[in-house]
């Protein structure tokens, strides 16, 4: 007798990304939305790991429940050489990963070094907690997770 798991639209989802990441060229598996990432994390079908440093977790606010790894320290944004051993310390290589910072920038870079460390299912988040920079140097005017209202804390 054989029993078929029942895969989530989400998760389907996910290999329809890792498709077109790989045909892209992309070192990691894809890039997620962060409505998507927000359900897949809500329906613990995936872990959320915030990369950016304590101090933005602290002062902008984060996601609860997630998972911490800074890709960078300080205000300098001193690159953690140990960033790879601490991810691993924390999720599994074949879990669903989905990494999160400021804007979908550092966390590319750090999908990249996750996947080259052996990680399988590691995704960047588009847009971001924040998004990008607008043209009056603010952000979250128009994309980014708490531009759409996905939910967030500020300590």
């Amino acid at each position: 007798m054989t029993v078929e798991l029942e895969i989530s639209p989400q998760l389907a989802a996910l290999d329809v990304l890792q498709t077109q990441a790989k045909a892209e060229g992309l070192l990691y598996a894809g890039r997620v939305s962060p409505q998507l990432a927000w359900e897949l994390f809500s329906r613990d079908e995936a872990q959320l790991v915030d990369v950016r440093t304590a101090e933005e977790r602290k002062f902008v606010g984060h996601v609860p429940g997630t998972v911490h790894v800074p890709w960078a320290t300080g205000t300098a944004l001193t690159r953690n050489p140990r960033f790879a051993r601490e991810l691993e310390s924390k999720v599994k290589k074949d879990a669903v990963v989905l990494l999160l910072c400021r804007s979908g920038k550092r966390s590319a870079l750090a999908a990249e070094v996750a996947a080259k460390a052996g990680f399988t299912r590691v995704f960047n988040v588009l847009e971001g907690f924040e998004g990008e920079i607008d043209a009056n140097q603010h952000r979250g005017g128009g994309d980014g997770w708490r531009f759409h209202g996905l939910p967030w804390v500020q300590d």
